[in-house]
C-alpha cells in the first residue's frame, strides 16, 4: 500500500469523526473510503499510536469510533506574541491558496490571532504591515477552483477514474481524458493534478485551471505500489515531465552571481571559469520549461548542449528579433 494513499485515508478519517458527534462504525468509515474493514481497523489503530485523541464508546447499539471533545474545538498549543504576531505576517505568502478551503481556513486562523493579540500591540501592527511586504507571484482566478480541488481529493482518497475535459494550451484544443488520480501538486502559485492518463497510457500532469469539467466515472483503480512522486517529480524543472537530457548553459560574468546565489534544480552543478562566468550543468526532465528560463536571461546565458535546445532558442530568438524591426 503506497503511503500516501494510507494518509489520505487517515486524513478522511479525522475529518469524519470531527464531523460526527456520535462517532462511526467502522463499517460506515469503510463504505465512506470504499475499503475493507481490515484496513480501516488499521488506520485507527495507526492514528491511535500517533496520538490523536480517538476512542471507543457504545452508542445506537453499536461500537462507535469518537474524537475526543477536547480535541473539536482547538488544538491546546501556547504560542509567545512574537509567533502569533510572524503566523499574522505570513498572510501574504498564502494569498496565492485564494480560494480553496485552506485559505478559508487560513484567513479564520489569523481573524482569531488578530483577536487575541493585547489591544496596545494594534499600533505596532500597524506600523510593521507598513514598513514589511511580502510580495507574491500573480494568482490564479479562483471561483471554481474550490469545487475542483475537493472533487479531486475525493477521487484521490477513494481512488476514483475522473472523466474529465481538458484544455490543452499548447495544442489549443480541448478533449476528453479518462484519469487516474494520483496527487495534488502546488507549484508556483498553481494546481496540478498528477494522473495516469489512460489516453496516452502514462502519468501526465494537468493544470487544475485548465480542467473544464469533470465526472467520477464510479470505476476504481489501484495505484502502484513502486510509484513515488518525488521521485517522478525529482527532475522536472517546473512542472512538465519528459526524457532526461542533460543540459549545461554559460552564463556570463554579470550574471553568475545570480546563478551561483541560489539552487535552481537538485541536480545542478556550478562550474567556475576564469573570467568569472559559471557553467551551469543539470540534468532535467525534458527542455520545453527550461528554455523559457534560460531565455529569461537574455544575451547573458548560451546553451552549449545540447544542440536541439540551442536550435530552439537561436529560431525563438530569430522570431523575436523578427518582431522588433528597426525603424
Amino acid at each position: 500500500m503506497a503511503r500516501g494513499d494510507q494518509l489520505a485515508r487517515q486524513w478522511t478519517i479525522i475529518q469524519s469523526l470531527q464531523a460526527d458527534l456520535n462517532g462511526k462504525t467502522v463499517s460506515e468509515l469503510a463504505d465512506i473510503l470504499d475499503c475493507h474493514t481490515r484496513t480501516i481497523y488499521r488506520d485507527l489503530e495507526a492514528l491511535q499510536l500517533a496520538g490523536f485523541p480517538i476512542y471507543t464508546d457504545r452508542n445506537q447499539g453499536a461500537t462507535r469510533w469518537q474524537l475526543l471533545d477536547t480535541a473539536r474545538p482547538k488544538v491546546p498549543i501556547a504560542f509567545s506574541l512574537t509567533e502569533l504576531m510572524a503566523l499574522y505576517f505570513s498572510r501574504d505568502l498564502l494569498q496565492v491558496l485564494e480560494g480553496t478551503v485552506l485559505h478559508e481556513a487560513l484567513e479564520s486562523l489569523f481573524r482569531k490571532i488578530h483577536a487575541t493579540l493585547p489591544p496596545e500591540t494594534e499600533g505596532y501592527l500597524t506600523a510593521f504591515q507598513q514598513s514589511v511586504k511580502v510580495g507574491v507571484h500573480p494568482r490564479l482566478s479562483a471561483p471554481a477552483r474550490r469545487s475542483a480541488l475537493e472533487e479531486i481529493n475525493r477521487a484521490i482518497s477513494a481512488q476514483t477514474i475522473l472523466e474529465i475535459e481538458y484544455y490543452t494550451m499548447s495544442r489549443g484544443q480541448q478533449g476528453l481524458r479518462r484519469v487516474a488520480p494520483y496527487r495534488l501538486w502546488f507549484f508556483n502559485a498553481a494546481f496540478y493534478l498528477i494522473a495516469y492518463c489512460y489516453k496516452r497510457r502514462d502519468i501526465r500532469i494537468f493544470a487544475v485551471e485548465r480542467i473544464r469539467s469533470m465526472a467520477p466515472t464510479g470505476e476504481t483503480f489501484e495505484r502502484p505500489d513502486s510509484l513515488d512522486m518525488e521521485d517522478l517529480m525529482a527532475a522536472s524543472f517546473g512542472v512538465f515531465t519528459g526524457e532526461p537530457v542533460t543540459i549545461r548553459v554559460r552564463f556570463s560574468p554579470r550574471v553568475a552571481g545570480y546563478i551561483r546565489e541560489k539552487i535552481w534544480h537538485p541536480s545542478q552543478r556550478l562550474v567556475p571559469e576564469a573570467d568569472g562566468a559559471v557553467i551551469f550543468e543539470a540534468e532535467v526532465a525534458g527542455t520545453q520549461e527550461i528554455k523559457h528560463w534560460i531565455m529569461q536571461w537574455g544575451r547573458e546565458a548560451e546553451v552549449l548542449t545540447p544542440e536541439r535546445l540551442r536550435a530552439d532558442i537561436r529560431n525563438e530568438a530569430e522570431a523575436m528579433a523578427a518582431s522588433y524591426p528597426k525603424g
